[in-house]
């Protein structure tokens, strides 16, 4: 499977990403035979080298003397819908397209059959939009990565006077995304680059295990001091993934979400935690503290995937005393784990198993097995927990051990 990864270290926009699909080998005239069948003012499409501090791209630039700058979203899907594009570059287009009308829906409060895009809703945007996605389609790409996105900072000027970066429309697209600001008080990424990556990506985060076979540069129109503007698309075959759990285990970013609590029920902390892992946190702990006063606090930190940052800082503020949390990106190494099943005087247990390097480090039977057995038998806990070990020791040297329902995980 041919996936596309976006590495958004200066932002991304609609005519970069053009720009960095015809630098990785999409003909230019190949994109405007397919764009002519959209039923929009006359317009051309032209594609030229340029210097980003010192870094070669290529510049997407559809020029067009359209002066309507506004179309209601229905609009622009029935454009879409009556070309003669390919059924499943309608379907991309549309779908991007119908995220952007969300976000702005949500943002301006008003229904979504009354949204209508400004600047997004131009005919440089919508070639812009369509136009990458006939390039995913030439291109053979059916899955999508991105980075971290630098969204830049200060305001921008836009349709409805000057707005913070990033704008409304971007910062809710890209809202459960991670993202940061390296101080350039720039737009670096616009909502028509927002509703790409937040439609097609699966992922965010480091560049997935693929061979390489295309790298795209698409150039933006800013001229920044310290970096190129430009976004970098890299192309090629997912990995493999082999049967065989990693030798070493599992690399990976997580986020770290921290907040002092000092006023909080105690007996709200379980009921926290039960929905913070029911929403997909991967660990809830606490710390005791001593606050600001002499008093005594604790300290909250969940554990998360980046995606799910966002849903978890809303679950905390909704569920817990805290008015602030703060956040930060941290990297772990998982190790390799399987399942195995021991039978026991008592009942089939299953034992977590980890691995480094082919070296088994831990074999833990699974808590819920041994207390359903513990309280089925009307046995201490512990006992069931014995056996579970000593069963478990026996088979393994002697070769017995099974993996549970082929269960492997890393």
């Amino acid at each position: 499977m041919k996936l596309a990864y976006f590495d958004c270290f200066s932002g991304i926009s609609g005519d970069m990403t053009l720009g960095a699909l015809i630098d990785a080998g999409c003909p230019v005239e190949y994109l405007r035979s397919e764009l002519l069948s959209l039923e929009v003012p006359g317009w051309t499409l032209s594609a030229e080298k340029v210097w980003k501090n010192g870094m070669a791209a290529t510049y997407a630039k559809v020029t067009t003397q359209d002066t309507q700058k506004h179309r209601s979203l229905s609009t622009i899907l029935e454009i879409i819908e009556h070309s003669r594009i390919q059924p499943q570059v309608k379907q991309r287009a549309a779908a991007i397209f119908d995220k952007l009308g969300r976000a702005e829906s949500y943002v301006h409060d008003a229904p979504l059959e009354k949204v209508h895009f400004h600047e997004v809703g131009a005919v440089d945007a919508i070639v812009d939009i369509v136009g990458a996605c006939v390039g995913f389609d030439a291109l053979g790409i059916a899955k999508f990565a991105s980075s971290p996105l630098n969204v830049g900072g200060g305001t921008a000027k836009m349709a409805h006077g000057i707005l913070p970066v990033p704008a409304p429309a971007t910062a809710r697209l890209l809202q459960g995304a991670p993202t940061y600001s390296n101080g350039v008080l720039k737009e670096l990424v616009t909502p028509t680059g927002a509703a790409i990556v937040a439609t097609l990506c699966d992922t965010f985060g480091p560049q997935p295990a693929m061979t390489v076979s295309a790298i795209g540069y698409g150039a933006g129109r800013l001229d920044l001091e310290h970096q190129p503007n430009v976004v970098r698309i890299m192309i090629g075959e997912v990995a493999e993934k082999s049967d065989a759990a990693p030798a070493h285990g599992c690399d990976e970013e997580i986020s770290v979400i921290e907040a002092n609590l000092d006023d909080m029920n105690p007996q709200i902390y379980g009921h926290f935690q039960e929905r913070a892992l029911h929403a997909g946190a991967l660990d809830v702990y606490t710390t005791p503290v001593q606050m600001k006063k002499n008093r005594p606090g604790t300290l909250l930190t969940v554990l998360c995937k980046p995606q799910d940052r966002s849903k978890l800082m809303d679950l905390i503020f909704a569920e817990t005393t805290t008015i602030g949390a703060r956040t930060y990106t941290a990297h772990r190494r998982v190790l390799a784990r399987e399942s195995v099943s021991v039978t026991t005087a008592f009942g089939d247990v299953r034992i977590k198993v980890a691995s480094a390097n082919g070296h088994i480090r831990q074999a833990t039977p699974e808590y819920e097995d041994c207390r359903k057995l513990a309280l089925e038998k009307n046995v201490p806990l512990r006992a069931v927990i014995d056996a579970a070990q000593r069963a478990y020791a026996g088979a393994s040297r002697d070769g017995g051990i099974m993996p549970h329902s082929g269960e492997q995980q890393t």
